[in-house]
């Protein structure tokens, strides 16, 4: 009985228009795929394939807990409340709620104090204290103003995501874009797919700069792509058709 409360909790969420519809705005003219009739588990994982020699894993699990040298998140510009409250996501399914207890409220704090405001592709690197974080490091990147969001800007997301990636040299990263968490009907597959491409973009034009001599970046192994367990498998249809796409190039 609980999991089917929490999948009508789900389709009552997420089974509407594409994306952005808020219960307190007009909706926008997206269209969006239904979520999944079945829920993975939570730790489900899969590798759905590999670009450039870097594999692209899936894995049900919130950012608070994934292994990884880097941890990305996402978030929006703040609004009072904005990841506590309807329409975001209750705080047992809210990764970034999870992600803001881990660190005592820090997230929250710096949102609320302006310290970070999450500007489009803001960034801010922060070094949790051991235990706190299943990640060594925590990359939050901003998605500015949640009425304007498109799902255009992730894949400049996912550029920036890799590069600091790159930057900062792990060998492996996971990515939580956090655009559910925050109560955003966004189209699952299409997101999955631009930050897969925008992330490769990136990859690629470092690997550019490597050939020329004018990069060291270290090889990538492996990025991790969270989701929840109602999107786990459409998520993972936008990844691997842009896994066809640039192994097509």
């Amino acid at each position: 009985m609980k999991n089917i409360a929490i999948l009508n909790h789900y389709r009552l969420s997420y089974f509407s228009v594409f994306l952005l519809t808020f219960l307190f705005t007009a909706p926008l003219s997206f269209a969006q795929t239904a979520p999944e009739t079945k829920m993975a588990a939570l730790g489900s994982t899969v590798t759905w394939g590999k670009v450039d020699g870097v594999a692209i894993n899936g894995l049900v699990q919130g950012p608070s807990s994934a292994e990884a040298e880097l941890q990305v998140a996402c978030v929006f510009e703040y609004t009072e409340g904005d990841i506590f409250n309807p329409p975001a996501l209750p705080a047992n399914l809210n990764g970034m709620v999870h992600l803001d207890d881990a660190l005592k409220g820090i997230i929250t704090e710096l949102r609320k104090s302006g310290k970070f405001t999450g500007h489009s592709l803001e960034t801010l690197l922060i070094t949790p204290p051991k235990g706190t974080l299943a990640a060594k490091k925590l990359l939050l990147i901003g998605l500015g103003d949640r009425n304007k969001f498109t799902p255009d800007l992730m894949i400049s997301v996912g550029s920036v995501a890799m590069r600091e990636a790159l930057r900062l040299g792990v060998s492996d990263y996971a990515f939580a874009s956090d655009i559910k968490d925050a109560g955003i009907d966004s189209p699952t597959a299409l997101i999955a797919t631009n930050v897969v491409l925008g992330s490769f973009e990136a990859y690629r034009t470092q690997t550019f700069l490597k050939d020329k001599k004018l990069s060291d970046h270290k090889p990538l192994s492996k990025i991790i792509l969270l989701a929840g367990p109602a999107f786990y498998t459409v998520a993972g249809e936008g990844i691997k058709e842009a896994i066809t796409k640039l192994n097509a190039k």
